[in-house]
């Protein structure tokens, strides 16, 4: 059996093409049915629904042997442990530093204040800020991201941006593009030696079907 993770959402959809690609259907909507565990056309091809940040967790330990994750979650993991064969080039959006559309961003980290930066994204905002030279103190959140600034909690975010209209409608705007994100394709390393014959021909359908950069 094959099991492969994925998290609900614009994720799930854009793998779909992917699976099809290697003849592989999911034979239920997730987004319609209370399984966590769907089927596929083929009996020896499962998929898991899981949080986009547990699918790392998942495939390192052997709970998935393969999994479709961002390249923020994976850089935020670590990636210990696992095999990262493709960036399948699908859920893409950027990692950017947002601020109300009245605050100063430039004269702010001039100045060499402490900035408070708003995130779930902290190991990423810290190293980012840290190339900087800039002093923040760092607030975990886990969402409505854009309400720290309006509420006066922080100062800045770090967070996904995709087509920009969440941050416009709430009085935000983007001050630094901080780096590219897209989809990859993460692997168990004890799975892919073990299981090879089956999941080497997925990986190459896989790439073969991949939309380019």
């Amino acid at each position: 059996m094959i099991t492969l993770a994925l998290s609900k959402g614009r994720i799930f959809e854009e793998t779909l093409p992917l699976l099809a690609a290697a003849g592989i259907t999911v034979s239920e909507d997730p987004e319609k049915s209370r399984k966590l565990i769907l089927p596929t056309n083929r009996a020896d091809v499962r998929v898991v629904l899981v949080r986009a940040t547990d699918v790392p967790t998942y495939v390192q330990y052997g709970g998935a042997d393969l999994g479709v994750a961002g390249k923020d979650i994976l850089l935020e993991h670590g990636g210990e442990g696992l095999y990262q064969p493709l960036d399948l080039n699908i859920a893409k959006c950027r990692l950017s530093v947002a601020v109300r559309d009245d605050f100063d961003y430039a004269a702010a980290v001039k100045q060499g204040s402490r900035i408070r930066v708003a995130t779930k994204y902290t190991t990423m905002a810290r190293q980012h800020f840290a190339d900087k030279g800039v002093h923040v103190d760092l607030i975990k959140l886990y969402g409505s991201m854009e309400l720290a600034p309006l509420t006066g909690l922080a100062d800045a975010i770090v967070d996904l941006v995709s087509t920009g209209s969440t941050l416009k409608a709430n009085h935000l705007v983007e001050v630094e593009h901080i780096m590219d994100i897209s989809s990859r394709l993460v692997v168990n390393q004890a799975a892919l030696k073990l299981k090879r014959d089956v999941l080497r021909p997925l990986i190459d359908a896989f790439a073969a079907a991949r939309p380019q950069p």
